[in-house]
C-alpha cells in the first residue's frame, strides 16, 4: 500500500482505528506498524511542522507561566 493522497491517508487512519489494540506479533499488529510508518512519512512530507524561532518559543513559554 502507498499513501499518495489525502484520501489515502484518511483511509489509512481509519484502518489504524480498526487495528488499534492488535495482539503483539499478529498479522494485524504488523499491518498496524506498516500503516503508522506510511502515515508518518505522508504527514511529514505534506504537513511539515516548522521549528519555532528560539526567542519566540521562550516568549511563548514565559506567557504560559503567567497564567
Amino acid at each position: 500500500m502507498q499513501i499518495k493522497t489525502v484520501k489515502d491517508n484518511e483511509l489509512a487512519l481509519a484502518r489504524v482505528g480498526v487495528l488499534w489494540g492488535a495482539l503483539p506479533n499478529s498479522s494485524e499488529a504488523a499491518e498496524l506498524e506498516a500503516l503508522v510508518t506510511l502515515i508518518h512519512v505522508f504527514e511529514e512530507e505534506n504537513y511539515p511542522i516548522a521549528t519555532p524561532d528560539p526567542m519566540e518559543a521562550i516568549r511563548f513559554r514565559m506567557e504560559q507561566q503567567k497564567r
